[in-house]
């Protein structure tokens, strides 16, 4: 049973991780023979891709009908959505800052001669770029992964218009109900055959690139747990002052999510454990059964510290490191947008990643070279995503005033 239970839990990730170290070793030893790989590697990411547009859709616009009734309105509902900007921001600014000291991204260049042509290239106009990335000039524009901003903006009020109309767009609800149900369907089952198709994708890479990517991808690793470490201790306690907890009832209390995260690698399967803590320490009922359902699908915090490992990636992959406060700004609000856009949708699809890649203005294949430093930084990122939205209810119940 023990062992039933541990592969239900793990035995998605440990396929995938079998499968990158399946295709690092055959890149390896082929070199640029292992470029055969690379059609099943090709086939595996455009069934992805034919699946991403539908997903993002139904699971944005079902996110925003269930946020609307969620029963959290008004000023609760503004300081949460305001405490989980804040720490996501936190943990972005942070991360982006010790990745700049601790940089594991300076010897990757696997194509100084392209750069990424999306908002950090060189002669571009803020206004258009601000334009193109948010908005397209067509309806049927929306339903392309190289537009994926708008398709979510889009979503979002195409949900909360159907919430506000309640009964009158019922059947409209229920199509996107179930729609998203059968898209998330569709992704489960295609993503059954990733560790092949990434393994074989990943193949292509080492074999191109040689076996020095493997040890960036490790050191991305390291650095990716210290960031993690700093946001879930520091962080963590400097939050708890705030909120007048005494730190050893805080942490007393923290044992149970952390446990639950890392031995489930799952924010959901915390909810229960993180409503019992919220409400030990002091949150009132209506703001742990608001918030922590609502932190639970869009903050993400640990997801936004490997978000800026995947963005840095990314831009030095292709030559172009963030330079002055204005780049970094944008890896830092990339990062938190795709927290969030994997936090709306249940079944990732390598989304995030893709978003990423639209962005950017790179080939959306490259999301595969993403998608490994997510599936390797599983863990602490599930640890500080189940943490830290135990403390956000803490935070957002001192701010509202009700702790009187």
């Amino acid at each position: 049973m023990a062992r039933t239970d541990f592969f239900r839990k793990y035995g998605a990730t440990l396929l995938l991780l079998l499968g990158l170290i399946a295709g690092g070793v055959l890149g390896a030893a082929l070199g640029d023979k292992a470029s055969v790989l690379r059609a099943p590697g090709m086939l595996f990411l455009n069934m992805v891709f034919v699946l991403v547009v539908p997903l993002v859709f139904f699971s944005v616009a079902h996110s925003m009908v269930v946020m609307r009734r969620s029963g959290v309105i008004g000023k609760v509902l503004g300081v949460a959505l305001g405490v989980f900007l804040f720490m996501s921001l936190a943990a972005g600014i942070f991360s982006y800052g010790l990745m700049s000291i601790w940089n594991p991204f300076g010897r990757i260049n696997g194509n100084a001669g392209a750069e990424a042509q999306g908002v950090l290239g060189g002669d571009v106009n803020i206004g258009d770029e601000i334009v193109s990335a948010f908005t397209v000039s067509d309806f049927p524009l929306l339903f392309s992964r190289e537009h994926l901003l708008p398709l979510i903006i889009f979503a979002a009020l195409f949900g909360f218009t159907v919430a506000l109309l309640g009964k009158k767009a019922g059947t409209v609800e229920r199509l996107i109900s179930e729609g998203e149900a059968v898209v998330i369907k569709m992704v489960e089952l295609v993503m059954k055959l990733a560790p092949i198709g990434i393994g074989c994708y990943f193949a292509v890479t080492v074999g191109t690139l040689g076996g020095q990517i493997v040890g960036d991808y490790l050191e991305i690793f390291l650095v990716v747990c210290a960031a993690t470490a700093v946001c879930y201790l520091v962080f963590s306690t400097l939050y708890a002052l705030y909120c007048r907890i005494p730190l050893g009832k805080f942490w007393k209390e923290m044992i149970s999510p952390s446990v639950t995260a890392v031995g489930t690698c799952s924010s959901a399967a915390c909810m229960p454990v993180n409503m019992s803590a919220a409400r030990s320490l002091g949150a009132s009922d209506n703001i742990v059964d608001g918030v922590i359902p609502l932190g639970t699908n869009l903050h993400k915090d640990g997801s936004v510290v490997t978000s800026v490992a995947k963005v840095l990636f990314a831009l030095y992959f292709f030559g172009t490191a963030p330079e002055g406060i204005g780049p970094a700004a944008m890896v830092i609000l990339l990062a938190v947008l795709e927290s969030i856009v994997v936090g709306a949708i249940p079944v990732g699809g390598m989304t995030g990643e893709i978003l990423i890649c639209s962005v950017l203005g790179l080939d959306p294949s490259f999301a595969a070279a993403l998608l490994v430093i997510g599936t390797i930084c599983d863990i602490p990122a599930t640890l500080l995503n189940a943490t830290d939205n135990l403390v956000a209810p803490l935070l957002v119940h001192r701010l509202t005033g009700t702790e009187e």
